[in-house]
């Protein structure tokens, strides 16, 4: 898995062009404050190391999100951080589970859109820091 971690004081997105047969038609815009912005790549390696990856996955974006103190974290899938790309069931369960546990932790996770093109708007913050890139 590759992550991109940015600390954004404002981040707006809006559903541009579905690109994924299977999943669900919608329309959807939304805007986040003082959020961990995460663009993730799932890939093929990390089938078989799953838990692994998800567990990874959680700290590093706990770990961000704890440095600016927030608790405001968008998911966004972005696969153009490498060649290898696992299956899109497999990828849309292992976020949806971060999802899931974000939320118990005490999260407000918002998700954009799987399977979609989206447009979206992205202020970074200056700190080195606020510009975070991880391999899993």
């Amino acid at each position: 898995m590759k992550l991109l971690l940015f600390y954004a004081p404002s981040f707006w997105f809006k559903t541009y062009q579905k690109v994924l047969e299977h999943v669900a038609d919608q329309e959807l815009e939304a805007s986040c404050q003082n959020a961990v912005v995460v663009f993730y790549q799932v890939e093929t390696d990390d089938l078989e190391r799953r838990g692994k990856v998800l567990t990874k996955f959680l700290k590093n974006i706990k770990w961000l999100a704890g440095k600016f103190d927030s608790k405001n974290i968008v998911l966004h899938s972005f696969n153009h951080l490498s060649t290898s790309k696992a299956p899109a069931d497999f990828a849309e369960e292992l976020v949806q589970n971060a999802r899931d546990r974000l939320e118990r932790s005490g999260y407000l996770v918002t998700v954009t859109p799987f399977g979609y093109l989206n447009e979206w708007k992205l202020h970074v913050a200056g700190e080195s820091l606020a510009k975070v890139f991880k391999e899993i």
